[in-house]
């Protein structure tokens, strides 16, 4: 007896460090578990499944995990949910284009729900000014990829979500080979040449696509080439002129508009997905945030006679990738870079570096700001005058005014008039502006290149842009 006790302790200390050892031993199989797609947790040979969370249930129909059943639990709570509309996310995929004011919310809710594959394509950086709309990024991601700051919140919602970066903009080249991994596409883009090439790579890959936009104060959502209904192009064959073509970064929007209809998306996107309810195909939602009102409007069929969907049509992929989509659409895909005209010879225009020497030295001159009223109201340089560009023809009286009081003012003058410049946000509308004017007299009007911006970038780096 005397003899036991040592042999006692030791085996109790052997014990103790074997359960510190498997303590070390389970962590480092969570760990890599946690690794694994859902569905493929370890199994311990001749013992049946291991005791951890990550395993699926036995003894189911199913094969979700303790953790996903907790996780998706008010999902599957859900009679017309429930099991077989959770297990159909799970292995679904899904691609959103743009992670910007559309995207952010889809994505954060794709990723929320369960869909098992997530891809996000975009090509731009966070900027502070994305920050009252695309919700999916924080301050501390600016000047850094969309995607990179997308993915990231994606997987902190969901760490068992597997999202696929595709840091490029989406071109004919690469369109292809992208969309084809992915069972729906989710378009958050906001421009023309993408609408029409994400919508016909999707008829060419017999992929689902569902369709958002919104812009101001309103927005609307379809979904496009599914179940025999219409494609993008049955609604609008040729493309609508530039001029009513708007953007965000032109126009405006209030954030939580693309929230709504992004939230929308990722909803149709569930509903494919998972084989619940009846997706918005043949039908367009409309949403008007001010009056708070939804309408659900039926829009045309598919058109047998479309150039890319109908029964006779010939495209293929290799016409897609030689298609020109900019040159089709007349924009550029890019939203980053704005549309600049060239309408005024060099003699009709200066630099915001030289309109700043004219203010320095005192020149006599006056100052036409061609932008909105509100617009202007947000900045403008000192003493110029808002004359937005479509009052301009029932107020250029006013403009000969101005000379005239300039001139009169200026009492070492000689004889000549002042000057007229006119300025705009980007150098687009002082064009047009200019243009008009030299027609109509004013012969010694003159453009300022580049308008605010091009003044807030190269003369007064303090001066607010928006």
């Amino acid at each position: 007896m005397e003899s036991s006790a040592p042999d006692a302790a030791a085996i109790r200390g052997e014990i103790e460090a074997l359960k510190v050892k498997k303590k070390e031993i389970d962590a480092r199989i969570a760990a890599l578990e946690a690794q694994l797609a859902p569905g493929q947790v370890c199994r311990n040979a001749g013992n049946g499944p291991v005791s951890d969370k990550n395993a699926a249930v036995s003894g189911t129909e199913h094969d979700l995990t303790p953790d996903m059943i907790y996780r998706y639990s008010r999902q599957l709570l859900l009679p017309s949910f429930g099991v077989k509309g959770q297990s159909r996310l799970l292995k679904s995929s899904v691609l959103v284009v743009g992670a910007g004011g559309l995207g952010s919310p889809a994505l954060l809710y794709l990723a929320a729900c369960g869909v098992g594959q997530v891809g996000i394509v975009d090509n731009d950086v966070v900027e502070l000014n994305n920050m009252h709309r695309q919700v999916i990024h924080t301050e501390a991601y600016i000047g850094r990829s969309k995607v990179e700051s997308a993915a990231a919140a994606c997987r902190a919602i969901n760490s068992s979500l597997e999202v696929i970066e595709h840091r490029e903009a989406l071109r004919t080249s690469n369109a292809l080979e992208i969309l084809s991994k992915y069972d729906i596409v989710v378009d958050a883009t906001d421009n023309a040449p993408s609408r029409y090439m994400i919508n016909d790579c999707c008829v060419v890959l017999g992929k689902p696509l569902v369709s958002g936009a919104a812009l101001g104060l309103e927005g609307q959502l379809t979904v496009y080439n599914y179940n025999g209904g219409p494609c993008y192009r049955c609604l609008f064959p040729t493309p609508p002129p530039t001029t009513a073509c708007q953007r965000c970064a032109d126009s405006g929007v209030l954030g939580v508009v693309p929230g709504v209809i992004g939230c929308l998306q990722a909803l149709e996107g569930i509903k494919i997905a998972s084989s619940v309810g009846e997706p918005l195909s043949g039908r367009m939602l409309l949403f008007d945030s001010l009056s708070a009102r939804i309408r659900i409007v039926k829009i045309r069929g598919r058109c047998l006679q479309c150039e890319v969907c109908g029964e006779n049509s010939s495209f293929s992929r290799q016409n897609f990738k030689d298609f020109d989509y900019e040159k089709f659409t007349q924009s550029p895909m890019s939203t980053s870079a704005p549309v600049k005209l060239n309408l005024l010879g060099k003699d009709s225009r200066i630099t915001t570096k030289h309109y700043s020497e004219i203010v320095r030295n005192g020149e006599a001159h006056i100052l036409v700001d061609v932008r909105p009223e509100h617009h202007y109201k947000i900045v403008s340089l000192p003493n110029s005058i808002n004359i937005p560009l479509s009052t301009l023809d029932k107020r250029v009286s006013e403009i000969s005014s101005a000379l005239e009081q300039e001139r009169n003012q200026k009492a070492d003058f000689e004889g000549e008039r002042p000057n007229l410049y006119v300025i705009c946000r980007r150098g687009n509308d002082s064009q047009r502006a200019v243009h008009y004017l030299q027609n109509t007299g004013f012969t010694s009007a003159k453009d300022i290149i580049g308008g605010i911006e091009s003044w807030a970038q190269d003369v007064d780096p303090q001066f607010p842009t928006y």
